[in-house]
């Protein structure tokens, strides 16, 4: 089977220096690194709207390297700081970058995230055909 990785030119230098790919396309799946809201001048955003909207956004942004739309999303799983405080406002932002039929999604809470300041990283797992 034959792998590749979907790196967009906004998360090359990123994804270089952590030696790391934000997707993984194998076969007629996609596999996303979880990703969180800071924006691509590496800036996090202080409201939780934003950083939802971001990570939607680049999940996008992988997706097309494939040749793929969030419709294709089959799951995902969004981990939190803070899920109870800000879960309505997620799950409207959700609704406006996903549709029916939705993906399986977990929502998980955590006590923290990698990057200083993130409320949440999502991960997603896509299917083409």
């Amino acid at each position: 089977m034959t792998r590749r990785a979907l790196i967009p030119e906004n998360l090359r230098a990123a994804c270089a220096a952590a030696d790391m790919s934000p997707g993984i396309q194998s076969g007629n799946h996609v596999f996303l690194t979880g990703v969180t809201g800071v924006l691509s001048d590496g800036v996090m955003p202080a409201e939780a709207e934003a950083q939802f909207h971001s990570c939607f956004d680049k999940i996008a942004s992988v997706l097309a390297e494939a040749d793929l739309t969030l419709g294709y999303v089959v799951e995902m799983t969004s981990y939190h700081v803070g899920l109870r405080a800000h879960f309505d406002l997620f799950d409207s932002v959700r609704r406006q970058h996903l549709s029916a039929p939705f993906p399986a999604w977990t929502a998980v809470e955590v006590a923290g995230l990698r990057r200083p300041g993130a409320v949440v990283e999502i991960r997603v797992v896509a299917a083409s055909a």
